[in-house]
């Protein structure tokens, strides 16, 4: 399915787990190509889950591992189902999935796109209800940035101020110490209190600045073609440190909007 507005155009697949395979401005394309990259969702959890369990009062539960990143579970369940379009219109679109099996609990996943009338940004929301008892739950995105938007052209710069960094252990899940910033390359989750804002700018070229009332998110440019700004609704391993309840009276809900703008050349001295 494709969105437009002015000059932008954003492709997502409601039946590849509603991912946005293409995200165009001017006819430049944003996001890694690939059936794995664009930017997928991570629902109902984010990043790892250490070991694939967690917790619901004194239930415990064990989610299925994760190939990869074994013996952690990954990324949530909803990346790797079909999802049902509600409403589609030219530059906004809605969708839902069911959540379950291997998910322990019933309930329903939505999301919202819409691109913004002067095609400068699109605005992601994601909601997750439940259908049964109440349960913790995380959501995000993983999209795939490109480091470069031509052939030899500039390297993206990530900008951003944290107050703090999540303590990476090496199986690349927060220790639960917060230590200060420090300097790349990343793999690693940031806090954020006044809301996630970080900008990746290809000098020249386009600005480009990832915004979410969140205040956690993970940054990672590891791999010489993407960069990924993860905003999300809590750390990695977070069912277990910092459980959000999903309750019927009190559905979890977030939003990111990614908005760009040409970038002015590199100053020299």
């Amino acid at each position: 399915m494709r969105l437009h507005a002015a000059d932008a155009e954003l492709t997502v697949l409601p039946d590849e787990g509603c991912r946005i395979s293409s995200l165009r401005t001017g006819g430049t394309e944003l996001l890694r190509q690939g059936d794995d990259f664009g930017s997928f969702l991570m629902v109902p959890w984010c990043g790892r889950t250490r070991n694939g369990r967690f917790r619901n009062g004194e239930t415990f539960h064990q989610l299925p591992n994760d190939g990869a990143a074994a013996p952690h579970a990954m990324h949530g369940t909803v990346r790797e189902q079909p999802w049902k379009t509600v409403s589609a219109e030219q530059r906004s679109a809605a969708f839902v999935c069911d959540l379950g099996d291997p998910w322990p609990y019933p309930g329903r996943v939505t999301q919202l796109v819409e691109l913004a009338e002067d095609g400068s940004a699109v605005t992601l929301t994601l909601g997750v209800e439940t259908a049964g008892p109440s349960f913790p739950a995380q959501v995000g995105w993983h999209p795939w940035f490109l480091r470069r938007l031509s052939p030899g052209g500039p390297d993206a710069e990530i900008g951003f101020t944290a107050d703090w960094q999540e303590e990476r252990g090496g199986d690349h899940i927060p220790t639960g110490n917060r230590i200060d910033p420090r300097p790349g390359p990343w793999d690693d989750c940031f806090g954020m209190p006044d809301g996630v804002h970080v900008t990746l700018t290809w000098p020249g070229e386009l600005a480009l600045t990832v915004t979410s009332p969140s205040p956690w998110v993970v940054v990672y440019d590891m791999q010489p073609e993407a960069i990924c700004v993860e905003p999300q609704s809590g750390p990695p391993d977070g069912l277990n440190s910092h459980p959000r309840l999903v309750t019927p009276l009190e559905p979890l809900e977030l939003s990111t909007t990614w908005s760009w703008r040409p970038a002015p050349e590199t100053q020299t001295a």
